[in-house]
């Protein structure tokens, strides 16, 4: 974070400054933190009321851990900062009605200042699926640039993205932003802390479709990416989803198309899926530039992270690299992201891909395509799936279709965990056509004690959840067993 004076923040968030021991025009520039068990010493700890708790509680080993300032919603006493031991300063507060405003308040102010000198560019990333892959292949494309600020993990709703923008400096030349939301309004509310000079949009799916209310709200608000862009902007769509590619009509920024689309301007032919990635040739057809071509192995796992790496080329080329310095970066990525399609194992060449770090119905669909796809000859594939959260009244209907799917790609065995994800054990045990079998379980620990005991040599697995139904551990204990 840029350094600023304790007064200027309290001016930033709109709060009142209850001094500490220093002068009221001390400096901070620290990064700011939510969870009092991150904060590292001089930085700044906002304090949130959560629903399952109260992060006012925790101001205290807050001070203990060195942090420079709180921001709080009440006057907080020295019985409520009391710590185990003697501290020589009295930590100033900064006062606000609502801390999460105050820590989006201050992003902005510090997004302002650092763009207003002319070297920042902001990028963000919006979909259903996919923002985290392309974040993380961006990211590395924009380090050959220069100093680069990208969210960590999947920080990408009204805490994590204020939190990842604070971390920009005056040395920053990259701020790279997922941008996510559960309704309306929150991608706009994000942009208008940090607008993007490009701004992307991968998909829109049916993830989160419960907490939207539908398909069409869905649109609405993944658009609000775009919808605001100046003339001077770039928005990147993907060619290949009849949604996004709407969203063109809906900003007055330039359009740059990506996808298997023979109109997309970064696009890709000649795919090529096995279980050591997917080979595809990356074409760039940029307005005023001669087309170029390069082979590509992406050996991120899945035909469908082929979308992923051509938005990540499309941006690469936006921020000025040149195509084959976007190919080294795109064949040096080997894990979209841990739990995102990780290959584990290969004891007895039984092999172990953990994706349950997160599922939708498109994401889960994909997974499917990709076990059916590089299934070894002498061995089976197996699917151990859990739940896909947040899909509301579409809940049964997709959990059945995923389960009809499993069967018609003619997966070995499923595996299925958790009661949430029951329907899709009994649609595929009614599909009466099918060779294979599908077994059910309450819990992680039942599957795995099942799965130990049945898995064969050359078998691939798969381990496929939303992150709420927690198989990600099972996938991780599977590939220890199978190391």
């Amino acid at each position: 974070m840029i350094e600023l004076t304790l007064e200027e923040v309290a001016l930033a968030t709109g709060g009142r400054l209850v001094p500490g021991s220093g002068e009221p025009r001390a400096t901070v520039r620290g990064e700011s933190q939510t969870d009092s068990r991150e904060v590292r010493p001089g930085q700044i700890f906002f304090a949130r009321r959560g629903e399952e708790t109260d992060g006012h509680l925790f101001a205290g080993k807050a001070v203990e851990a060195g942090v420079a300032l709180l921001v709080v919603e009440r006057e907080l006493d020295e019985r409520e900062l009391s710590v185990e031991r003697e501290l020589d300063e009295r930590v100033p507060q900064i006062v606000v009605a609502d801390s999460t405003a105050a820590l989006g308040a201050l992003a902005t102010e510090v997004v302002r200042r650092v763009r207003a000198r002319g070297e920042l560019t902001i990028v963000g990333i919006t979909g259903s699926n996919g923002k985290t892959t392309t974040k993380n292949l961006v990211a590395a494309m924009a380090e050959r640039i220069g100093p680069t600020v990208a969210s960590a993990k999947s920080f990408n709703n009204e805490v994590g993205g204020p939190l990842t923008m604070l971390r920009v400096d005056d040395t920053t030349r990259t701020l790279v932003a997922e941008m996510g939301a559960s309704a309306e309004g929150e991608i706009a509310r994000l942009t208008a802390m940090a607008p993007p000079h490009i701004g992307v949009v991968l998909s829109v799916g049916l993830a989160h479709a419960g907490e939207f209310g539908g398909i069409e709200t869905t649109f609405r608000t993944k658009s609000e990416m775009v919808r605001d862009l100046p003339e001077s902007a770039v928005a990147v769509l993907n060619r290949d989803d009849p949604r996004v590619s709407q969203m063109a009509e809906l900003t007055r920024a330039r359009v740059l198309w990506f996808g298997l689309h023979p109109e997309a301007h970064v696009r890709a032919s000649d795919v090529d899926a096995s279980a050591d990635g997917t080979r595809f040739t990356l074409h760039a057809a940029l307005p005023g530039r001669d087309v170029e071509s390069l082979p590509v192995h992406f050996r991120v796992l899945g035909e469908h992270h082929v979308m992923n790496a051509l938005a990540a080329a499309a941006i690469g080329l936006e921020l000025g690299l040149p195509l084959p310095a976007i190919v080294e970066e795109l064949e040096a990525a080997a894990l979209a992201a841990p739990g995102r399609m990780q290959v584990l194992g290969g004891r007895d060449d039984i092999t172990i891909i953990n994706d349950a770090y997160n599922a939708s119905p498109d994401s889960m669909s994909a997974a499917l395509r990709t076990l059916a796809q590089i299934r070894k000859p002498e061995g089976r594939t197996v699917a151990v799936l859990g739940a896909m959260s947040e899909l509301g009244e579409y809940s049964i209907e997709e959990h059945i279709r995923i389960g009809l799917q499993a069967v018609r790609l003619r997966i070995s065995e499923l595996v299925v965990v958790g009661k949430e994800a029951r329907h899709l054990h009994i649609s595929a045990i009614n599909e009466g056509s099918w060779d294979g079998e599908s077994v059910f379980f309450e819990s992680k620990d039942e599957a795995y004690d099942y799965l130990l005991r049945t898995l064969q040599p050359h078998d691939t697995v798969l381990v496929k959840s939303s992150n709420a139904a927690g198989l990600q551990s099972l996938g991780d204990r599977l590939g220890e067993a199978y190391a």
